[in-house]
């Protein structure tokens, strides 16, 4: 897949690869985009988006709150809660800087805040 000029890997476990060759098979899909609009377009980020704020409305969460990017970034900092690997997540996510990845991943104030105060420092 190609996006801001540079050429990315998407991996699949097993059984969503089965899945989705299934899904294209029942639709007669043989290449190209899987994913479509009703009228046959490609989907693409804006379809999503809509979709993703009339799911946000009917959760009650802030549309503000939501974007299709945000996805990436749920992604990323799942990854590294288990692989603990940013060198690992720089090469999934086609980042050529850790220093980008490390974005994806960095942790509030207030998360830091709890994990001092689980080591309890002070009595």
């Amino acid at each position: 897949m190609a996006l801001k000029g540079k050429r990315r890997m998407i991996l699949l476990q097993r059984p969503l690869r089965a899945m989705l060759l299934d899904y294209a098979r029942k639709r007669g899909i043989k290449s190209g985009c899987i994913f479509r609009t009703r009228s046959g377009k490609p989907l693409d980020r804006s379809n999503i988006w809509r979709d993703m704020k009339r799911l946000a409305r009917q959760a009650h969460v802030s549309e503000s709150k939501v974007f299709p990017h945000n996805l990436r970034h749920l992604f990323a900092r799942s990854y590294f809660a288990i692989e603990k690997n940013l060198a690992h997540l720089a090469d999934i996510l086609g980042h050529s800087s850790l220093e980008t990845t490390r974005i994806y991943v960095a942790v509030s104030e207030r998360e830091h805040e709890r994990t001092l105060n689980k080591m309890k420092l002070v009595i």
